[in-house]
């Protein structure tokens, strides 16, 4: 094991919390239970990690064993890292039967046909998540093995989450590669980024708690109703307060929202003025980029009308965003109507 190596398995133990270091090691399954058990985990994380790195160094462990071990720490901790959604197509309707061998096979040979010196590592996990780690180099250097990529990809779905270390220049080649691999013909990004994964997951697959009811809650409503012994409520107040407890249900339902960072809204416009007084008549649209950021932003929007801060029911550009899976929006005036309107694509 030369020095490249040894340095790349201590830095990636180093990444590892205290506590899952043996948890993390023994899913690896490079090292024997023995030499586990000669791990003194109570010391630094320097130590253990150059210790790590001893025993890996008399195993013989090469760089794309290393790797393995990058992938199961990304994988216990994607949420450290931004995931973009992708969306392929095909032609068919047809559900093809799903080999993994060669989907594995198909992968490696189109991307390696294409660029030489190139580190990929594949790994399934129980639900049907097939995760892949791509370290790339050039034509001419070997691959950086600190700027891989990391693409999850669910068998018999066509959605793919890309998180990206990646020159623009490579990104053709996965997605080809993917496509390829998975039996597609077309694959197009979504507007739709963040770090939580199952949550870009539920929002993709519609799994997340969704509005099917036709009725109000009853529980709901009943929590609306004010005790008979309150007289200080009126009944103009408590209708109100049942009124937005409902169009709030009606958006969000009554079950906890996908996980979501952010959502960016790009602003182009055209203002017209009185042509007499000659202001604001011209041709360049304003432009302007709002964001909304929270670190958890759905149920931060979700609690605005029952505290009071906003009206129910809130604007459906922000209401929309795990319905149109989309967390990035363009609004622009809407073509034949007047200065002003404006429609989200």
């Amino acid at each position: 094991m030369d020095a490249i190596v040894c340095e790349y398995i201590r830095r990636t133990v180093l990444k590892i919390p205290r506590d899952e270091i043996r948890t993390v090691l023994q899913q690896w399954g490079f090292l024997s239970e023995t030499q586990l058990q000669t791990i003194n985990f109570n010391q630094t994380k320097e130590n253990v990690s150059q210790y790590v790195a001893h025993l890996c160094e008399e195993n013989s462990v090469d760089i794309k064993q290393a790797a393995v071990l990058d992938l199961i720490y990304n994988h216990i901790h994607s949420n450290k890292r931004m995931w973009s959604v992708y969306q392929m197509s095909k032609t068919g309707e047809e559900t093809e039967f799903f080999d993994l061998t060669d989907f594995k096979t198909k992968f490696k040979r189109q991307l390696r046909s294409a660029l030489k010196n190139v580190t990929i590592n594949l790994r399934e996990y129980e639900d049907n998540a097939i995760w892949i780690r791509i370290a790339w180099g050039t034509q001419h250097t070997k691959p950086n093995q600190y700027k891989a990529s990391y693409v999850v990809y669910y068998s018999q779905t066509p959605y793919v989450f890309i998180s990206l270390s990646i020159l623009k220049s490579n990104l053709p080649l996965l997605c080809q590669a993917l496509v390829v691999a998975s039996n597609y013909h077309d694959i197009r990004e979504l507007e739709l980024r963040g770090h939580c994964l199952n949550s870009l997951k539920d929002i993709v697959f519609k799994t997340y708690s969704q509005n099917f009811q036709t009725c109000y809650p009853r529980h709901i409503q009943e929590k609306n109703v004010a005790p008979k012994s309150d007289l200080r409520i009126i009944q103009e107040n408590r209708n109100e307060k049942e009124r937005m407890q409902r169009a709030n249900w009606e958006v969000f339902s009554d079950g906890p929202q996908p996980k979501l960072e952010f959502a960016q809204y790009k602003l182009s416009t055209m203002f017209k003025g009185d042509p007499k007084m000659n202001v604001l008549d011209r041709r360049e649209p304003f432009r302007c980029l709002v964001k909304f950021s929270s670190p958890h932003l759905l149920e931060a929007l979700k609690s605005l009308a029952p505290a009071g801060m906003a009206d129910a029911p809130l604007s459906p550009l922000l209401t929309c965003i795990p319905h149109k899976a989309m967390n990035y929006f363009k609004i622009k005036d809407r073509e034949g109507v007047s200065a002003g309107s404006f429609v989200s694509p």
